[in-house]
């Protein structure tokens, strides 16, 4: 009876330390997800800035890099999941922090593709246009279709909220002070023209996204390195 409980003890005990392992495990991220977001945001946005400041096209759309980064995050999700085998209360709140914000996004880029294009048929069903007048009558008057002005500011201002939380909660300063940098640069592109926006947006992203990443990254090398 005693060997009993004496190896029901150890049992227990090795079951708590294991449990407390893998909820360490979980905690430090690979960076993986920060790095391949940053990345894609970062290019898309500086690359954007640079064709509306000089004036010149790639031959497609730069913003398909991001759609395509889906892609690997969806196996890196899937692969993460098969090999993770402890998922914390404050692991999976932060999941449905970033699915939330992802549906966001997307919900954003519809609004900006699909809106103008609704506008532009309603207000031609309704006999008027809009139009560009130059009030030096340097210029003669231009047709205008509808647009959004300046909605990146809207995604800049977005790209800060999961990163604050994901940062207060696993108390990750890069994150709090990425997001504060994010929150400062909506409040600057609210002055100014969107190609600056986009400017904005590219280092947003490097704050809030890259640079953790490559941070979160160096720690779970160190960590992998000390566990092997």
């Amino acid at each position: 009876m005693n060997n009993e409980e004496k190896l029901s003890e150890k049992e227990s005990l090795a079951l708590i330390t294991s449990m407390i392992q893998k909820a360490k495990n979980s905690y430090h991220d690979s960076g993986t997800a920060s790095l391949l977001w940053g990345s894609a945001v970062t290019v898309a946005s500086f690359v954007t800035y640079l064709q509306l400041q000089f004036d010149f096209e790639i031959g497609f759309d730069i913003w398909l890099i991001v759609f395509a980064a889906f892609i690997p995050q969806i196996f890196i999700s899937i692969r993460q999941r098969k090999t993770r085998q402890f998922q914390s209360h404050t692991d999976t709140a932060i999941n449905a922090v970033w699915l939330t914000y992802t549906l966001t996004i997307f919900g954003l880029s519809l609004y900006q593709n699909i809106v103008p294009g609704v506008t532009n048929e309603l207000i031609k069903a309704e006999g008027w246009n809009m139009m560009k007048h130059y009030n030096d009558v340097s210029k003669p008057d231009e047709l205008l279709k509808p647009f959004t002005p300046s909605l990146y500011s809207i995604y800049i201002l977005i790209y800060a909220i999961p990163t604050l939380v994901t940062g207060i909660v696993k108390k990750f300063k890069p994150m709090i002070i990425g997001s504060v940098i994010a929150y400062v640069l909506f409040v600057c592109s609210c002055f100014t023209a969107v190609k600056y926006d986009m400017l904005f947006g590219a280092i947003a992203a490097l704050a809030c996204w890259f640079v953790p990443g490559l941070i979160l990254r160096n720690r779970y090398n160190r960590q992998k390195g000390v566990h092997v």
